[in-house]
């Protein structure tokens, strides 16, 4: 990649063109899945899961545009490109798309619980069928193809939920607006708050299992006094200590395939279970917090407001209160959607592929061809089907140090936004495009006080607190109950860490964000999509938080 220095203004930085036609496109960098440096595999991944997955949803549900993924700098890219299609051919497929995205919204339970849950349960239980320690070198890159088509089908099922799902969410919205034009900007979500699902479900299992840990001196103790690489090792040295830790594997086993984000190169809790540790330890800290106290307080408040919505429409027309109820239902089911297909595809399903390349990264250490098994996701999955072939003959070992090395070198620069050709077009007004508008976020209105910053609104409420700027999950250990914590994006693993902070500050995302949706849910203060927040703020600086008008001010430095 060409680039002055890595401090460069982002105008001097031009990526090395795959292709001469992508110097055309508009090519955006996502951090709010992808905010460090990804490594080939993930790049392989991207190209596979996320293009391979979204564009035959587009063509599944007749949307016209079609998404390009690269590698810039070793960060995440993407470019969203429109059909060359002429104003008839465009309108038609318009009215065509509304049709099918709103019949997949009508069906959104129905669908989930007899075609895509199903089928992405059949996935899992192949790879978990499949005897990875004692196939065959050959019969193990067989299996490696077979996955690779499976993430494939797997990931096509993702943007076939995820997409009505989200828009279920979004339409309700802007028709509560319709309606009810002067209700506050979180009302119609309200509406749709305290419902169970995946991610609720695993931050309750851990509460419970802190629960478990602080009724017992001797196991308080130990995740006190203890680093957490030396907890289990302690727990395992008593008879009280093994039962609680037949609770903490049975945790692990239901919630623990996931990493610190999105991707393929962070260990999972099972593997790592650092992340639970620190959170069982906060939880202990903080007894005033019950999540399932919280969450029927949501339940009535959530009841209350549905109520108070249908009285208030008693008297328009059948055909109002029909499409209130109808979006009403389709959000409900959106919502939950929107965090359990996450639970199965983005962590089980990536759990179990990370597990079959890691035991193809074992096979090559053994061979002499990678220093560690983790060393092979710094290879392309053609660069593993080449090693494979020929092992032992292929020594992957300077490679991948040169690979790592470049990740490292420019993980301390900062990317430019975006690159290649400025949009010629404004974003497009239909369901899907307002609501990806609502997922990522829009770049938030420039403040001319260095102490301001602003952002979209996430979850209501005003705090102050100290700012803890946290870059990666590690890095949480540092968050204490009443901080505010300041991150580039949060990632579903990063949910508990809800618990312990009083607020949350995020560069990326909009009202519809993963962060913003589980602030709301755990009924702490967000600001999402400031831009820049990791960068203007400075760690324990004291903060306020408006959530409701998204405005971020720095009260006193540290």
């Amino acid at each position: 990649m060409s680039m002055t220095t890595h401090n460069a203004a982002h105008a001097e930085m031009v990526p090395d063109w795959e292709q001469p036609e992508d110097a055309q496109m508009t090519w955006m960098q996502d951090r709010m899945h992808f905010p460090y440096p990804i490594t080939r595999m993930e790049d392989d991944l991207a190209r596979l899961g996320l293009a391979g997955g979204l564009n035959p949803a587009h063509e599944l549900y007749d949307i016209p545009a079609r998404m390009h993924v690269r590698r810039f700098w070793t960060y995440h890219y993407a470019a969203m490109v429109p059909l060359d299609l002429s104003p008839e051919e465009m309108q038609a497929m318009a009215a065509s798309s509304e049709q099918k995205v709103g019949q997949a919204v009508a069906e959104l339970g129905e669908r989930w619980e007899t075609i895509w849950l199903p089928a992405v349960k059949s996935h899992l239980a192949h790879f978990r069928s499949f005897d990875l320690t004692g196939a065959s070198d050959t019969a193990l890159m067989a299996h490696v193809e077979d996955a690779i088509e499976r993430l494939r089908a797997i990931w096509l099922l993702h943007f076939e939920i995820a997409m009505p799902a989200y828009i279920a969410m979004s339409l309700f919205e802007e028709y509560y607006r319709e309606v009810f034009s002067d209700e506050s900007a979180f009302r119609p979500y309200q509406l749709l708050q305290g419902i169970e699902n995946k991610t609720v479900e695993s931050g309750t299992a851990l509460w419970r299992l802190s629960r478990k840990a602080a009724a017992s001196n001797a196991i308080r103790d130990i995740f006190v006094l203890y680093p957490p690489h030396g907890v289990v090792p302690a727990l395992e040295s008593f008879p009280e200590g093994q039962d609680f830790l037949i609770a903490f594997q049975a945790f692990l086993q239901e919630f623990g395939q996931r990493g610190e984000t999105w991707g393929l190169n962070y260990p999972s809790w099972i593997e790592d279970p650092t992340p639970v540790i620190k959170t069982i330890v906060d939880y202990m800290n903080n007894p005033g917090h019950d999540p399932e106290r919280d969450q029927r307080e949501l339940a009535s408040e959530r009841e209350q407001m549905i109520a108070e919505a249908r009285a208030a429409l008693a008297n328009y027309p059948e055909a109002v209160r029909g499409q209130f109820e109808f979006l009403l239902k389709a959000a409900q089911t959106g919502i939950v959607l929107s965090e359990d297909h996450g639970y199965w595809i983005d962590f089980q399903a990536m759990y179990e592929f990370r597990r079959i390349f890691m035991e193809v990264g074992r096979r090559f250490v053994t061979a002499g061809v990678l220093s560690s098994a983790d060393d092979v996701f710094h290879l392309s999955f053609d660069e593993v089907r080449d090693t494979g072939h020929y092992l032992p003959r292929m020594d992957r070992r300077e490679l991948v140090v040169a690979r790592r090395a470049e990740m490292e070198q420019y993980s301390a620069m900062t990317p430019p936004p975006m690159v290649g050709s400025p949009p010629v077009h404004g974003p497009a007004d239909d369901a899907g495009s307002r609501t990806m508008g609502k997922f990522f976020g829009s770049p938030p209105p420039v403040s001319d006080d260095p102490d301001v910053l602003f952002g979209a609104a996430g979850s209501p409420g005003v705090v102050r607190g100290p700012a803890r700027v946290i870059r990666d999950i590690a890095d949480a250990a540092r968050l204490q109950p009443g901080d505010i914590m300041v991150t580039a994006t949060t990632a579903p693993p990063w949910t508990p860490l809800f618990a312990t902070a009083a607020a949350v500050v995020t560069d990326t995302g909009g009202v519809l964000s993963h962060c913003a949706v589980v602030a709301r849910e755990y009924r702490i203060p967000a600001v999402v999509g400031t831009g820049f927040g990791t960068k203007a703020i400075t760690d324990g600086q004291l903060v306020e938080v408006d959530g409701e008008r998204g405005i971020v001010r720095i009260v006193r430095d540290a």
